[in-house]
């Protein structure tokens, strides 16, 4: 997701958007960790970036959710 459309969301999308890139991550890290080999090292950072960009709007907007 790209900055502009992450602030367009409010709080509550923000948070549930999060949560499932959290879960999907974890998919991703077992994933690599069971094969020993990540073809999708690409994919783990974008969703890395992605939580670290809504997390970073969170903060600005003074959400402690």
């Amino acid at each position: 997701m790209k900055i502009n459309d992450i602030r367009k969301l409010p709080d509550s999308n923000l948070v549930t958007t999060r949560e499932g890139l959290v879960l999907e991550l974890n998919i991703e890290k077992r994933k690599t960790s069971s094969t020993g080999v990540s073809s999708k090292t690409v994919k783990t950072r974008e969703i890395r970036r992605t939580i670290a960009r809504i997390n970073t709007i969170l903060k600005e907007r003074g959400s402690t959710k």
